[in-house]
């Protein structure tokens, strides 16, 4: 009979849990998502969680880590998603889903879209699957984002916000 118990107790817990991790609202960093379609026809998505600072360093307690491949959001790798063949910091990139990393080095900053956008983080991603690499500057954001954020304006400009850093690059 004991056992019976035991065997319904951990059910009901699995079944409990599980049901909380099916909610993505309820995690700590929470999904986001932006969408623009720009003055040229190109709707530009990006699907992301949005981790929170809480008090932590950026670079040390908190990613991106200095020169890590780094998922630029939490959970799952954050897909970046164009519905037309673009430029993107004026190299080519044909329509389609795209896993969204980054590398911090100081100001410099490798934006990397990865073939393999369905992935959990960064831990399978492969450089081999690189559809596309390109450096930018990062500058001193005007406010602080205790939850990392990304925006796009019509002109195609992708903004990231994360702590004190701002990141754009653009698509056209």
């Amino acid at each position: 009979m004991k056992s019976i118990l035991l065997f319904i107790a951990v059910s009901a817990i699995t079944i409990a849990v599980s049901g909380q991790q099916d909610d993505k609202s309820k995690r700590p960093s929470p999904p986001a998502k932006v969408s623009e379609t720009t003055k040229d026809g190109v709707t530009i998505t990006i699907d992301y969680s949005q981790p929170s600072v809480k008090g932590r360093t950026i670079g040390k307690d908190l990613e991106p880590l200095p020169g890590k491949v780094w998922r630029t959001g939490a959970n799952e790798a954050t897909v970046f998603e164009v519905s037309k063949d673009v430029k993107v910091e004026g190299h080519a990139l044909p329509a389609g889903k795209y896993g969204l990393f980054t590398i911090a080095d100081g100001k410099d900053w490798t934006i990397i879209l990865n073939k393999t956008w369905k992935q959990w983080g960064a831990f399978t991603y492969k450089e081999a699957d690189d559809a596309l690499r390109f450096k930018v500057k990062s500058e001193k954001a005007s406010d602080f984002a205790e939850m990392m954020k990304f925006d796009i304006d019509k002109k195609g400009e992708v903004t990231l916000r994360w702590g004190n850093e701002k990141v754009d690059f653009k698509v056209k």
